[in-house]
Formats: structure tokens, C-alpha cells, sequence
């Protein structure tokens, strides 16, 4: 076994046991409810315990075999693409509306992968925003503006 390995694998599991375990208690701060009648603090509280057994997952596995596959650089660029994307959201939902700020940060966000181009980021963006208007708009029929007060439309 390389120590490279256990290093990677270990920091990894780490720190999805830490946000889990940070999600978990933010979410014991709302009423969970039962699984028939569940509460804002169930499915957060179920996702947090499920980040946690992948994070132990994780850890049991950098004890395994070994791996010269080494740590790499940080992704700098792609991290902040994907951070400015959904600052850009949250800051501009209201405003913007949902099919423009859902598109303008899903476009940023794809350029995340070095391998999506102009035209795969198009592709993206537009059929989020298609699926997400289906979903939360029509079929859930939740009262998101599509387009908001900024647009003149």
C-alpha cells in the first residue's frame, strides 16, 4: 500500500464525513417529521447521513490496495467557476428570474470541465432550464417567476 493512496482517499473521506456531519446538524435545527408526514429538517437530515457512509466508505477503501495515481493539482479555475455560477444564481433569481439565472450559471458552471465547449454548455444550460420549468413550474406548479421585474419582457 503507497502512502499516496491512504493520503488521498483518507482527506477525502474526511471531508465528506465532515460536511456531513455539519449538514446533519444544521438540519436537526428543523422539525423532521416522519417519513409519512416529513418535515424541511427529513430529507437533509437522510442526505447527511448518507454523505457520512460514503465518507466511511471512502476511508475503509484507503486501507485497500494500492494506487500511483497521484493527488494533481487543485482545479482553481474550475471551482471558481462553479462557486461564481451559483453566487450568480442566488444573487440574481429573484431579479432575473428562473430560466435566466438558471441558464447564465449553469453556462458558467459547465466551462468547469475542460472538456465542454461553447456548443455542449449551450446544450446544458438550455436543457436544465427546460427541465427545471417542467418540473417546479408546471408540474409541481410552484410560483417561480420565469422571467423577473429586471426584464423588460
Amino acid at each position: 500500500m503507497t502512502a499516496q493512496k491512504s493520503l488521498k482517499d483518507l482527506l477525502t473521506g474526511l471531508i465528506f464525513i465532515g460536511f456531513g456531519l455539519a449538514f446533519g446538524y444544521a438540519a436537526l435545527s428543523y422539525e423532521t417529521g416522519t417519513a409519512l408526514r416529513m418535515g424541511p429538517g427529513y430529507f437533509p437530515l437522510i442526505l447527511a447521513g448518507i454523505i457520512i457512509v460514503l465518507g466511511v466508505a471512502t476511508l475503509l477503501q484507503s486501507a485497500s490496495g494500492p494506487d500511483k495515481t497521484p493527488i494533481g493539482r487543485a482545479p482553481w479555475l474550475a471551482l471558481a467557476l462553479i462557486l461564481g455560477g451559483l453566487a450568480f444564481f442566488g444573487l440574481t433569481v429573484r431579479g432575473l428570474g428562473l430560466a435566466p439565472a438558471l441558464f447564465v450559471s449553469t453556462f458558467l458552471s459547465a466551462f468547469a470541465s475542460e472538456r465542454t465547449g461553447v456548443g455542449g454548455a449551450l446544450v446544458m444550460a438550455a436543457g436544465l432550464v427546460l427541465i427545471s420549468m417542467l418540473i417546479f413550474v408546471w408540474a409541481l406548479g410552484l410560483p417561480l417567476r420565469i422571467f423577473g421585474p429586471w426584464l423588460p419582457l
